[in-house]
Order: structure tokens, then sequence, then C-alpha cells
């Protein structure tokens, strides 16, 4: 334990923090949501499918899947597992290599192209809807510093994930 006092937030950084908390809490369980009632999914197991089917051949690498969905290989191994029971995905071996593929089928492809006109406008409504560009513009950027931030600090060690 370390004998520095610790770096107490001021009561502009405490209010910031309560409204990420708020948000990082609110926001995917609204995303959840509108995803298991409209569409018999999880939000994540949404975004997976949509992550593949932007890859070229609808195939990534389940590492690189991983990384793309900002997910545990095992977590996201459990998804694959669920999206395969359902027909959605496939897994494929990589030749000459220990791990595998994960494929989007047919059927994948077109339970995303259905679902995403309901989670565009899901996100739109509550997301964008309240910002000007300038707004998105800054949003963006706040999330990138953040984002940069926290694998800066994961790496380091100094946070863990």
């Amino acid at each position: 334990m370390s004998s520095e006092a610790p770096r107490w937030l001021d009561a502009s950084q405490q209010q910031a923090w309560r409204t990420l908390v708020a948000l990082i809490t609110r926001l995917p369980a609204a995303l959840d949501t509108q995803m298991q009632r409209d569409e018999d999914m999880t939000h994540f197991e949404y975004f997976v499918l949509a992550l593949l089917s932007e890859a070229p051949d609808r195939r990534l690498r389940l590492s690189a899947l991983a990384d793309e969905a900002n997910a545990s290989l095992s977590r996201l191994s459990h998804v694959i597992t669920r999206l395969t029971k359902r027909g959605w995905v496939c897994r494929e071996p990589i030749p000459g290599s220990r791990g595998s593929y994960a494929v989007l089928t047919e059927p994948g492809y077109a339970k995303v192209v259905d679902a995403a006109p309901g989670h565009v406008e899901t996100v739109h409504r509550l997301v964008f809807d309240g910002l000007d560009d300038s707004e998105v513009r800054t949003l963006a950027t706040l999330g990138a510093t953040l984002l940069t931030q926290l694998d800066t600090s994961i790496a380091a060690g100094t946070g863990k994930a």
C-alpha cells in the first residue's frame, strides 16, 4: 500500500466521473434491452456479427475478433459457441495453426442485416440525436483519448481490466 496521499477528485472531476459512470452503466443496458427485445440476442452478440459482416470474406481469426470486440478470448469463445448453435457463425481451423476462424454464415449475415436498422435507430436516439456535429467530433476525440489512456495504463500494469 502506498504511503502517498490519495489524489482526490475535485468537484468538477467528481461530477464528470459520475456522469461517465452513469453513461457506461446505462448505455450498454439500453442497447441490450433493445437487441434482446427486437432480435432475441445480446448487443455483444450483434456486435460480433456486425464485425464479422464487415471483415474480408466475413471471417476473422478468433484472436483478432476478440481484439476488435474488446473482449477476452474466453468471453468471445463462449459467444461464438452460442452463435454457432443458432447457425449464425461457424468455426474453421486455420491450416498449420492451433487457432481458428469465426466465419459468418449466410443466415448470420441475414440476421445482422435484419437487426441493423433497429440498432442504428436506437444508437441515434440514445446518443446522437441530442448532439450537433461539433459535439460528435468532441465525443470522438474524448473517447479516443480515454481509450488511449486506458490502454497505456493497462499495458504499463497500472490499470487492471
